[in-house]
């Protein structure tokens, strides 16, 4: 689990690719203090497990299902990626309950400035709209974040300076891929009721089926 409170922006330095999986270098400081491998390590917004650790450095690889999933696979030498090690049961959660597990890649439509901030409007599939609402949690790239709107098949994020300058968000262009992960506990609450409606479906069946009007 993780928090969603980004603690350093690394970069992606080798990548070794095979027929159906990556291994990648990916160079940072700050979060290799205290980091041993087998480490679970959120790299925007994708749990990779720690493999081994080499100076100024850490390697990951990324499986096929992660590969299909998120923007793991477009990730060349050089690209900015926020990082953040796993939550302990000391920690303060700042954001959100984050697991790391990428529901769906999104792209950058728009970038508009308000104020001092600005607005970002983030294009998505619509296998995910029932987990996105206004005042609810996204993870975007791994940062913990609320949603501001939901229209169609996009919604808007506001991103204050700090977040801008310490996350990789400042570096992606319009149209730039965007892992998402929607929020945990708005999956759960659609799983009970989906398990709930088929429970009913069933029960109304059996009854039918009981007093004659269904055969079998």
């Amino acid at each position: 689990m993780f928090t969603g409170i980004i603690e350093e922006v690394g970069s992606i330095g080798i990548v070794e690719r095979s027929s159906n999986s990556i291994s990648i270098q990916i160079r940072c400081q700050k979060i290799l203090e205290g980091m041993v491998v087998g480490d679970s390590v959120c790299v925007s917004g994708v749990c990779l497990t720690v493999k081994s650790i080499d100076g100024g450095s850490f390697w990951a690889d990324a499986t096929p299902e992660t590969l299909q999933r998120t923007s793991i696979a477009d990730m060349a030498f050089g690209a900015r990626v926020n990082l953040e090690r796993a939550l302990t049961l000391s920690s303060r959660l700042g954001g959100h309950l984050v697991t790391g597990h990428v529901d769906g890649v999104g792209r950058l439509a728009s970038v508009t400035e308000v104020g001092n901030s600005k607005m970002i409007q983030v294009e998505f599939d619509a296998e995910l709209r029932p987990f996105l609402a206004p005042k609810g949690s996204v993870a975007l790239e791994g940062i913990s974040l609320t949603v501001v709107s939901v229209v169609n098949n996009c919604f808007e994020v506001s991103i204050i300076p700090f977040t801008e300058n310490t996350t990789n968000l400042r570096y992606k262009k319009v149209g730039d891929k965007l892992n998402i992960e929607t929020d945990i506990i708005a999956k759960y609450i659609k799983e009970l009721i989906s398990s709930d409606q088929r429970d009913r479906e069933s029960r109304l069946l059996d009854l039918l089926r009981n007093k004659g009007f269904l055969g079998g």
